[in-house]
């Protein structure tokens, strides 16, 4: 009956706190993996948040047919939102005000006072635009005047500068004027937050263009993106596309796929370095205990009670760094701004990645501490109690 025992539980408990520095290397190494793997996961869940988040089924996008599915090199003419307004059944409209929204859209060098320069991603727009962009929600200042911009939150990121220097009442110089800050937003998590958004008609005298973009316009209920792109069809002399929003969003995240599939790829190698990392400090633990295993055994526990305390020590272990890499994460990593080709967007540490986190954690105690058990426990009894 005693060789069916398993060993206490405080057994394998009071055994990491026998040996100290080993305990708090494995913990550590434990952590920092389980840390990467929720930074990449985080890194997955952001991109893949930001861009379903950004699209409205209720809104149609209108481009020309020659900008194929990019819209920054989209051109069609000033007049055009006026057009398709008077021609489209089904826009939607309150107080006599159609809810369509001309902008212009591109990318260009922004300097800021302090001499910072980067990339940012610019939309001329006109008061029209939150009615169609309803997640738009003034944070600070003021909606802007002739020579004044709005700051998304993640702008920051996006030229790599600090905050700070976008404050209300600063200025940066783009497309060689400057302008002042009169305003920040935000726009629930899309990628409309790491925009500048500046008047259509200065940016348009600014750039020496009078045409725009695209025309965002929203719809009723009764209407969709197909019948707008029906009458686009029908106009081929205005060479324009129609496709809904959400649409437009969703092949976005296809053309990102390469980027989930290699991010998820390095979770996969992190996740190995990890075991291997992880079986080797459980191979240094198990052998220097190689005589007090042999002596459990010659007292009468059997193999399998003393593997389940070896797996019961690492899963131990690795409870206790998924805890501690899970409140990193969230306190410090969850939110953090990441400046990426499509603007900028958040590190989103959710229910998902933490199940992921602290799954892999949980994973790597269990079967990281397998192999070299069990490699331990297949010596003879005799030669276990001679090792040194």
């Amino acid at each position: 009956m005693f060789r069916r025992r398993l060993l206490p539980w405080d057994y394998g408990v009071r055994n990491l706190a026998r040996r100290p520095t080993r305990t708090a290397l494995t913990f550590t190494a434990l952590t920092i993996v389980i840390l990467l793997v929720f930074v990449v996961v985080g890194f997955i869940r952001g991109l893949e948040t930001s861009l379903a988040v950004s699209g409205d089924p209720s809104v149609v996008l209108i481009y020309s047919v020659s900008a194929a599915e990019n819209i920054e090199s989209s051109s069609i003419g000033a007049r055009i939102p006026g057009l398709l307004t008077a021609s489209i059944d089904g826009v939607q409209k309150r107080f006599g005000v159609s809810h369509v929204s001309p902008e212009l859209y591109l990318g260009t060098r922004v300097e800021t006072a302090s001499g910072n320069v980067g990339f940012g991603l610019i939309r001329g727009i006109t008061p029209l635009a939150p009615l169609v962009r309803r997640r738009l929600q003034m944070t600070e200042g003021r909606w802007p005047a002739a020579g004044e911009i709005l700051v998304g939150r993640l702008v920051a990121a996006k030229l790599g500068c600090e905050p700070g220097e976008l404050a209300v009442g600063n200025s940066v110089t783009l497309e060689g004027r400057k302008w002042k800050v009169a305003g920040q937003f935000s726009a629930g998590g899309s990628a409309f937050e790491s925009e500048i958004w500046c008047p259509l008609s200065d940016f348009q005298d600014a750039i020496k263009r009078q045409d725009v973009s695209l025309a965002a316009i929203m719809l009723d209920a009764g209407t969709s993106a197909a019948d707008v792109d029906l009458f686009c069809k029908s106009r081929t002399d205005l060479e324009l596309q129609a496709i809904g929003e959400m649409a437009y969003y969703e092949s976005l995240q296809k053309h990102y796929k390469p980027v989930r599939m290699l991010a998820w790829l390095v979770v996969f190698l992190v996740v190995g370095a990890g075991v291997f990392a992880g079986l080797n400090m459980m191979y240094g633990a198990v052998a220097g205990r190689i005589r007090e295993l042999a002596t459990l055994r010659a007292v009468g526990y059997r193999r399998r009670a003393i593997l389940m305390t070896l797996i019961q020590e690492g899963a131990l272990l690795a409870a206790a760094g998924s805890l501690v890499a899970g409140m990193i994460a969230l306190l410090l990593l969850n939110g953090l701004a990441v400046r990426f080709t499509m603007g900028a967007f958040t590190l989103r540490v959710d229910s998902t990645a933490l199940l992921i986190g602290c799954g892999t954690g949980l994973l790597l105690g269990v079967f990281g501490a397998i192999p070299p058990a069990l490699k331990a426990l297949r010596l003879p009894i005799v030669t276990s109690l001679k090792a040194i």
